[in-house]
């Protein structure tokens, strides 16, 4: 029941006004230091892109006036032409097209691959507790954690012995074992935060392992694809170690070429040139980050703190 004074309360309260804490000012100090700390990072960062950029737009005569900050008076795209078809690598002069295409031969099956492997045995991990699977489990977590380094004798003995050292296929095996810990650990904490209550009702309906996996695990397994499939790219995109290591000049991917243009030694040194080169380079990671960067982040938070 309603009481006389409960009317009063509320419009004594109607009349003082709203009450609790007061909503926060904008630019108070802790906001002002907040966004200068952002801000003087994403200069730290963005300024040698923007330096990267107006350089590769430059003709030379233009850079050797010293102004490296300066935009382009007269915007030029031969820079770009010569570094992707003209650049000379050594004895090649037939610019980064070629490393570009090593590139994709050996990102595309090492990813896939170490995905689709990485992917089930992660699912084994979480669903199903099979003889041997914290053994498993624990050369896993090692091995993800092991220096590349260390391998890589060992591994070029193998890769003779196996008759595919210098080739493409080497290469690829190679990325895919050294890809697989990581990712089967991220798979594994993920399909481990999924409700487990799906799989064990697909159990009862006598589902397989196969169709969970197909049926129930895949559609709800984007994020952490994705979170992959960046990895996997960017790490054998990147990569320069292996690549000199175990393939021939022939094979070399799009960083041991752009290594090659930069260092090399013959007639003058074309910073525009070598700065064409290199945004080239890294496009390809940064396209497919920015296309799929919010997919990244979930599957992040959801793959790799659980578990």
């Amino acid at each position: 029941m309603i009481k006389p004074s409960d009317f009063k309360n509320t419009e004594k309260r109607l009349r003082d006004g709203p009450q609790g804490a007061k909503p926060k000012r904008t630019l108070s100090p802790r906001n002002i230091i907040l966004y200068g700390i952002l801000f003087v990072a994403a200069t730290y960062y963005l300024l040698p892109l923007y330096v990267m950029v107006v350089t590769s737009l430059k003709g030379m005569p233009e850079i050797r006036m010293g102004n490296i900050f300066s935009p382009p008076v007269e915007i030029t795209f031969e820079p770009w032409v010569k570094a992707w078809s003209q650049a000379c690598t050594g004895l090649n002069c037939d610019g980064l097209s070629r490393g570009f295409w090593n590139s994709v031969r050996i990102t595309v099956p090492s990813m896939l691959i170490s995905i689709l492997i990485a992917s089930v045995s992660g699912y084994s991990l979480a669903n199903w507790r099979f003889k041997g699977a914290n053994l498993f489990f624990a050369v896993l977590v090692v091995g993800a954690f092991i220096p590349y380094q260390v391998m890589i004798y060992p591994i070029v003995i193998i890769l003779r012995e196996a008759g595919i050292y210098g080739s493409l296929s080497g290469l690829v095996i190679v990325h895919t074992i050294f890809g697989m810990p990581i990712l089967t650990l991220l798979f594994r904490n993920y399909f481990s935060s999924l409700p487990e209550e799906l799989f064990k009702a697909a159990r009862v309906d006598g589902a397989g392992f196969w169709q969970i996996y197909f049926r129930i695990m895949l559609p709800m397994s984007l994020p952490i694809f994705v979170v992959a499939m960046i990895l996997q790219v960017t790490g054998i995109w990147n990569d320069f170690l292996f690549g000199v290591v175990f393939t021939r000049p022939e094979y070399y991917p799009m960083t041991v070429q752009l290594n090659n243009i930069v260092n090399s030694v013959q007639g003058v040194k074309e910073y525009n040139v070598n700065m064409a080169a290199t945004i080239l380079t890294g496009a390809v990671p940064l396209i497919i980050y920015f296309v799929s960067g919010r997919l990244f982040v979930r599957g992040i938070a959801a793959g790799a703190v659980k578990g």
